[in-house]
């Protein structure tokens, strides 16, 4: 029934990464009221009379599958990923909804259980996946990605005057995606706007961008002080900044403006690292390949390349200053890719992480990024320091069993459909394929 809580869930004899520790431990895990109830380590064993549907490994060699908790996707777009650009532009708002919650389900079933969703109006689908009505992951919403004129996130035309000089808003604002704010003022108001609507943290545009027509992807964009308005605002509702950007003279200014999490960095150079680090700030970034998207502009397709070029020294000098790093798809407008999701992952052991650290990142270092919402994180426990991301008791029931060890092989991550046997989200199962 929707709103109630569901029933208890028993998993026994698995092997429990429990999200931050690389040493996996044998046991079985309770869920009841959308939580983990108890973790019993062997040889603790549960008590009898334990009433729980059961899910039973050990009735199909238990002792090769491992339990863990959900996974985490801290840049991922619901929305947009579900629908191409000339549907969003020329489809009526409905699709765009529609097309978001079948892609709510796909991300779920690919074992992402949580998703911090950077920039489309989320907020009542959200409440839809909140209220168990349909299958979907946990959503961290920042609504309307907020942008200066010519910023990355102006879908108008160059022929059509921009809305601060008595434009009309484009389409993408129509829909809730983007909104172009330009002075202190606008700012503040834009940031309190998408406040207003529900946004658990706030997404500002401030650098050029690769599928954006008008921003060569090296530019600063939004002066100091703009950036200091977001800020401002956002740090009065608890809550905090990010900011799209590539380049480091984009970096440096939004670090010295108060942003705790830059998205992307791919074209950063060294010392913009060591500013990170110092700062404390977050570096949201993704391992692209040129094939995750698909650019027709020629422009387009060359920033691409340049960003897809940095990748590596990205993790590298990443790793090298200790910037607190979380990992994220950024898959958006050709849903043919959105599957791409599930493969992002396992490309982190080929920049210097292994296994088990990119599992962590994904699970546990996903989960402080999201706790940076403060009071507007829709999934505080006040009663549970780490509500998510861990298999802990107190925490959130959201948890995958899987078929081999992806802390010694993240591949098995990349075919969900094979590898994963159980995904449980809010202690209610979706998948289950080891019987009852």
């Amino acid at each position: 029934m929707i709103g109630q809580s569901p029933d208890p869930v028993l998993i026994r004899n698995v092997r429990i990464f429990d999200g931050v520790d690389q040493e996996l431990r044998h046991g079985h895990v309770l869920l009841k009221d959308r939580r983990i109830a108890r973790v019993f380590l062997a040889p603790e064993e549960p008590p009898a009379g334990i009433e729980a549907a059961v899910v039973d490994g050990t009735r199909t060699d238990g002792t090769s599958r491992v339990l863990m908790p959900g996974l985490i996707d801290a840049h991922a777009h619901v929305m947009l990923a579900g629908s191409t650009q000339e549907q969003l532009l020329l489809g009526g708002a409905g699709l765009a909804y529609y097309n978001g919650l079948a892609e709510a389900r796909a991300m779920l079933m690919r074992g992402f259980t949580t998703v911090r969703d950077m920039s489309g109006d989320t907020v009542d689908l959200k409440r839809v996946l909140d209220s168990g009505a349909f299958p979907g992951p946990r959503i961290y919403p920042c609504q309307a990605g907020i942008s200066q004129t010519s910023g990355h996130a102006d879908f108008g035309t160059a022929y059509e005057p921009p809305t601060a000089l008595g434009g009309m808003p484009s389409r993408a604002e129509e829909l809730g995606m983007s909104r172009i704010a330009d002075g202190r003022d606008r700012v503040l108001a834009a940031v309190r706007e998408q406040l207003k609507k529900g946004a658990s943290q706030i997404k500002v545009m401030a650098g050029g961008g690769v599928a954006s027509a008008y921003d060569p992807v090296d530019v600063c964009q939004y002066t100091p002080d703009e950036l200091r308005a977001a800020v401002e605002a956002a740090d009065d509702w608890g809550t905090y900044v990010s900011v799209h950007v590539y380049a480091d003279a984009g970096i440096e200014r939004a670090v010295e403006a108060g942003v705790r999490s830059i998205e992307h960095g791919h074209l950063a150079q060294e010392s913009a690292f060591a500013s990170l680090a110092q700062h404390g700030a977050w570096l949201s970034t993704q391992p692209f390949v040129e094939s995750d998207h698909s650019y027709p502009n020629p422009a387009s397709a060359a920033k691409n390349r340049l960003v897809c070029d940095g990748v590596e020294r990205t993790y590298r000098w990443a790793r090298e200053y200790g910037v607190k790093t979380a990992f994220g798809s950024d898959l958006l407008l050709d849903p043919s890719r959105s599957r791409m999701q599930a493969l992002m992952l396992p490309r982190l052991t080929g920049f210097g992480y292994t296994a088990a650290e990119a599992l962590a990142m994904a699970t546990s270092g996903n989960a402080g990024l999201l706790a940076l919402a403060g009071r507007r994180d829709p999934y505080r426990l006040d009663d549970c320091a780490s509500p998510l991301g861990r298999i802990a008791e107190g925490a959130w029931a959201d948890v995958l069993v899987v078929d081999g060890d992806p802390t010694r092989n993240l591949d098995l991550l990349a075919a969900p459909e094979a590898n994963l046997a159980v995904i449980v989200k809010d202690g209610r199962i979706h998948k289950n394929l080891l019987g009852a």
